[in-house]
């Protein structure tokens, strides 16, 4: 075993080396401190100290340091003034590969599935083809004849003549003219893949203009595909009451009036599958091992969110939180500012006396903006340890920022709207004097996006330097963008949520005329959470197309959600901060399942560490039941 030898060799060294290194002082006593002998002369300890050294100039492969000195202070540890020597003990070059082990038996060969087969004949004139021209049967060859019969065609294509021109004046008699082009047909196999999932027949057609009967490839006008099904690879039970324990690789039909239970594959392999079929009036679960879960995310009913109470009770204006959701920050008009580095378990105040209106932070958490009405805009580079102030003295209503935290933009109620590229050092402001209450901003700060009460939106795609009036005059109090400003998010208060999908040109209403209030959204747009006042959160999981409530009724008010959205920050004003967490897999273990009813289907497919995530899906039952 060369490593093991390398080791060995690698501890003898440091050893020999420690050695002769104590040997030059100290003598073999490792204690600290100093000895005097007989003459009054003072000699120090000397110190060893080892420790791993990276691969670089020193060790090309890693290795040890090994520093020396003498305990000069003698406390007993060497420190980095007191080291004198310095030796490197390092790693070998890594030995040659070994010989290939043997080549494993050859698997089982499987079962033969059917042949595709096709047959072109003449089609006449008709409905399919007005001038005639060829039909091209293809089907599955059941009864193994080598011969496409009747019963077995499941798909039929047409190559046509072309239409016959309108009749034009009579000309001159010209010269005798050249034969025409002939018309080709060409079928070859076409095998597995983006064109034919199993396999199957390209067939080409076009003139053979060379007219040497054969259609070449720059002659080919038409190429279409006679696919063949897919193989008999999903053996079926049928499954009529009660559980079953499912094998990998099987399909099972849940046939039942009362509910029936399928167990997911105890010991799959990577890739192994499952497919379940509601068949009967009952409903069907699929059933959980230990160590086992599904993905769910991408499930209708799946993804929704749960919110738990964190206390705290302010009055919260605004609040933020960095990409991964570990860094988040809440503010309240009282004055108080707290900050989370442990996702929202934990709280720490960092700064008071200004009536927040509005937060914004980095993706990585750090960089932080906070605007107060009255006021000026608070900016901390180190998570809200310390601040400084850009000494402005506005109406701040909202403020946004983008991903790296160097270009913000802020709203001033009857004043404008300014943008910063250097962190907030330094402002410009843009359409002065309207009412602007909300604003957004892309992960690149380029989209931007300022609402006002009781006008338009006003939309930049250049970085805040020009603006346009989009959408109608309302009263527009909360925005929100996705990381590419392509999907972006409005609402309205006693309005509608208003959506854009191409960056702020148009926009479309949504959902009902609430008490909307604040608003926020993944990275993506796809999912998408909005706050009211005395009533609840609704969320959308469908890029705003649909919502749904969620959470207890309250006055909320600012609501902030991670890059990937399965993680929430939302506060109500004279109550509590409220932590939501959005499902991603059933519950783990033996209490998770997976529920659907009839007509619904699902195959599930494992993919290592006990998940299984779905391939396909029915929902015809509009969402599955999960736990």
């Amino acid at each position: 075993m060369p490593g093991l030898s390398r080791l060995r060799l690698q501890g003898s060294l440091v050893a020999m080396a420690t050695a002769l290194l104590t040997a030059c002082g100290g003598g073999g006593d490792t204690s600290s401190g100093s000895d005097t002998d007989s003459n009054a002369t003072t000699t120090f300890a000397t110190l060893v100290r080892v420790a791993a050294e990276p691969a670089g100039t020193q060790c090309p492969l890693a290795g040890v340091r090994v520093d020396s000195g003498k305990d000069i202070d003698s406390n007993g540890v060497l420190a980095d003034t007191e080291v004198t020597a310095t030796q490197y003990v390092c790693n070998g070059a890594t030995g040659a590969t070994g010989p290939t082990g043997p080549t494993g038996s050859t698997g089982n060969a499987g079962s033969n599935g059917l042949s595709a087969l096709v047959r072109v004949q003449v089609e006449p004139a008709g409905s399919h083809c007005a001038q005639g021209g060829s039909a091209v049967q293809a089907g599955l060859d059941s009864n193994s004849n080598g011969v496409l019969d009747n019963s077995e065609v499941t798909s039929t294509s047409y190559v046509c003549s072309g239409p016959t021109g309108a009749t034009g004046p009579t000309g001159s008699t010209g010269s005798t003219g050249s034969a025409g082009y002939d018309s080709l047909l060409l079928l070859t196999a076409e095998p597995a893949g983006a064109n034919c999932t199993y396999g199957g027949q390209r067939a080409e057609s076009g003139l053979d203009t060379n007219r040497n009967g054969v259609l070449d490839i720059t002659e080919v006008t038409r190429t279409s595909f006679l696919c063949s099904a897919a193989p008999a690879d999903t053996q079926w039970v049928n499954v009529t009451g009660g559980s079953v324990q499912a094998v990998s690789n099987t399909g099972y039909l849940a046939n039942a009036s009362t509910p029936v239970t399928i167990t997911l594959p105890a010991n799959p392999a990577i890739g192994d599958w499952i497919k379940v079929t509601g068949v009967g009036t009952g409903s069907w679960t699929v059933a959980q091992n230990a160590g086992q879960r599904i993905s769910t995310r991408a499930l209708p009913g799946g993804s929704n969110l749960s919110w738990t109470d964190k206390g705290l009770p302010q009055s919260w204006s605004a609040v933020a939180m960095s990409s991964d959701g570990t860094r988040q920050v809440a503010a309240a008009a009282s004055g108080n500012l707290y900050v989370s580095t442990d996702g929202g378990a934990s709280w720490i105040l960092r700064r008071t006396g200004a009536p927040w209106t509005g937060v914004a932070t980095s993706a990585d958490g750090l960089k932080l903006a906070a605007c107060a009405n009255g006021g000026a805009i608070h900016l901390s580079t180190d998570g809200g340890i310390s601040w400084t102030t850009d000494g402005s003295s506005r109406a701040w209503a909202a403020i946004a920022s983008s991903a790296d935290g160097n270009r913000l933009v802020a709203a001033a109620y009857l004043d404008g709207v300014y943008t910063s590229s250097d962190g907030g050092l330094n402002w410009t402001q843009h359409e002065s004097g309207r009412a602007f209450r909300t604003v957004s901003s892309s992960a690149d700060g380029r989209v931007l996006v300022a609402g006002t009460n009781g006008a338009e939106l006003y939309v930049s795609n250049d970085f805040g330097a020009t603006w346009t009036a989009r959408a109608s005059a309302q009263y527009w109090w909360g925005l929100a963008s996705s990381a590419d400003g392509t999907r972006l998010y409005a609402t309205v208060d006693t309005g509608n949520i208003w959506t854009s999908t191409d960056f702020g040109v148009t926009w479309d209403r949504r959902d009902y005329a609430r008490t909307w209030r604040g608003i926020t959204t993944s990275q993506d747009g796809r999912f998408v959470v909005a706050t009211t006042d005395s009533g609840l959160i609704y969320q959308s999981t469908d890029f705003g197309k649909t919502f749904d409530s969620s959470a207890d009724v309250g006055a909320w008010t600012g609501v902030a959600s991670s890059s990937d959205g399965q993680i929430l920050l939302a506060g109500k004003f004279g109550a509590d901060l409220y932590s939501g967490t959005r499902r991603a897999y059933t519950t783990l273990g033996v209490s998770g399942f997976l529920s659907g009813g009839r007509d619904d289907a699902i195959q599930l497919q494992y993919v290592g560490g006990g998940t299984f995530v779905p391939i396909s899906f029915v929902s015809a039952n509009l969402v599955f039941t999960v736990n």
